[in-house]
């Protein structure tokens, strides 16, 4: 297929005092022109709705899961079930979404989510044993709605203009997490249904909030074609795996995800069993446990949103603008390494607490933004089946080779120690994985290079 030329963008109409105004208080933050800032402060709300929500049920999901599911291990082996789920959930999903307009694809998503919560709260309430299948939905829940808005907003800007926007959108990742891990902790009391039942009705607020700026942003931006395309569209609607097969950037990105959530988990581990650990050693019954676990992972998740949603209003811009995206991808492995390493020689509550919460405060800020600006840079297929076959099935398969860790590790009383160690090798690898996909992106960046077949959905 011959490379066309991208149409000249139209032009935008004159912005209004408000919009000016917007554009000036958001400018400490990311250099925002005045007719993107209506338009990037509703994306950033609905994202930070979406981790608002995503936060409630995790929280939620904690005690469900560690004191009624089996503990820290069931946890991570229900982890890796996710992987075996989101097969089924990728390939329906790319069959629907080849059928139906983008928006009507996350109205449809978000709505059939909040009526399944719905029917957790009510079990809940009933006191039916729900932890094992809460926990495989609460997972196909993140990856898949975040996944589609992050593709939905990487396909409505320019590369250079998504590289702005994303800051602010990640602005609202960042306060999202940390008002959700607030307010669940003061829900908690209530019963894990009361999280369910505000984060239901959050995802209805989404909905109509996505489909008034959808109207605002109008059609959708032309794409390029070049001679490597990907499969056709008969091809990779019964087989979306074959995008990534096909294409060496996409992957890239999934061994990259894949190493990252792999080293992520593992951590996870390693902070629920020494919690449990401590729980135990204090011979707490299980409603006082429920409540010092909700009340540990509550602070917790507040800890590493505050930290994260810092860094990401007064680094992530500077940062990305300064050293690029494949430099900034490399403070997460830095930090992670020099975080397992301290481990394997002081395995302590207070220095894991402190390690995972540096870790994933700057994975939730700096390696989220920079990781979704890779996007920005690939065809509409590539951007919604292609990253949602990415950040569904290969996060998860990071949690099915954490889990193999696991249990081997477990069989053999393994010490907290050598899962810190095995940490520190996979992280050299992830930083390996971050300069080849650097190389990858620039590749396409200096070619103007967007690989399509074909529009695989509607406007």
């Amino acid at each position: 297929m011959d490379a066309i030329a991208v149409p000249p963008v139209l032009p935008e109409p004159a912005s209004t005092p408000t919009e000016r105004v917007l554009s000036r208080l958001l400018r400490p933050f990311a250099r925002i022109e005045p007719d993107e800032a209506v338009s990037a402060l509703v994306l950033c709300l609905i994202v930070f709705s979406l981790l608002a929500a995503y936060y409630l049920l995790k929280t939620a999901r904690e005690p469900l899961i560690l004191l009624s599911g089996g503990g820290a291990e069931m946890k991570q082996y229900a982890s890796a079930g996710q992987a075996a789920l989101l097969v089924v959930v990728v390939r329906a999903y790319a069959s629907v979404a080849r059928r139906v307009g983008r928006v009507r694809l996350l109205a449809s998503v978000y709505l059939f989510f909040a009526s399944n919560l719905l029917i957790f709260a009510a079990l809940a309430a009933a006191g039916t044993p729900i932890g094992v299948p809460f926990y495989l939905w609460v997972g196909v829940f993140n990856y898949t709605s975040i996944a589609q808005l992050w593709a939905y907003a990487a396909d409505s800007y320019t590369p250079e203009r998504g590289a702005r926007v994303f800051t602010i959108l990640g602005i609202g990742s960042s306060v999202g997490a940390v008002v959700g891990a607030r307010f669940a902790r003061d829900l908690i009391g209530l019963g894990p249904q009361a999280l369910m039942l505000t984060a239901a009705g959050i995802l209805v607020v989404c909905v109509a909030l996505l489909a008034w700026v959808d109207r605002r942003l109008g059609p959708t931006l032309p794409v390029t074609a070049a001679k490597d395309a990907v499969p056709t569209p008969a091809d990779t609607e019964a087989r979306p795996f074959d995008l990534l097969l096909h294409d060496r950037y996409l992957l890239l990105i999934a061994g990259l995800t894949l190493v990252l959530n792999w080293v992520n988990a593992s951590g996870e581990y390693i902070l629920d069993r020494t919690l449990l650990a401590t729980v135990h050693a204090e011979g707490l019954n299980k409603a006082a446990a429920t409540a010092y676990i909700g009340a540990f992972k509550g602070e917790y998740f507040a800890w590493i949103n505050a930290a994260g949603t810092i860094v990401q209003l007064f680094a992530v811009s500077r940062v990305m603008r300064t050293f690029g995206v494949r430099n900034a991808l490399l403070f997460q492995p830095a930090v992670s390494l020099m975080g397992y390493t301290l481990l394997m020689f002081y395995p302590s509550l207070t220095l894991i607490r402190v390690v995972k919460v540096g870790e994933n405060s700057i994975d939730y800020s700096l390696q989220n933004t920079a990781r979704q600006s890779l996007y920005l840079v690939t065809s509409r297929l590539e951007k919604y089946v292609g990253k949602t076959t990415v950040d569904t099935l290969f996060v998860r398969l990071g949690d099915v080779l954490s889990a193999v860790v696991v249990y081997l590790g477990s069989q053999i009383g393994a010490p907290t120690q050598a899962f810190a160690a095995l940490n520190v090798i996979l992280v050299a690898g992830w930083g390996l994985l971050v300069f080849a996909v650097g190389r990858e992106q620039n590749r396409r960046v200096s070619e103007g290079e967007v690989l399509i077949a074909a529009e695989p959905l509607a406007s």
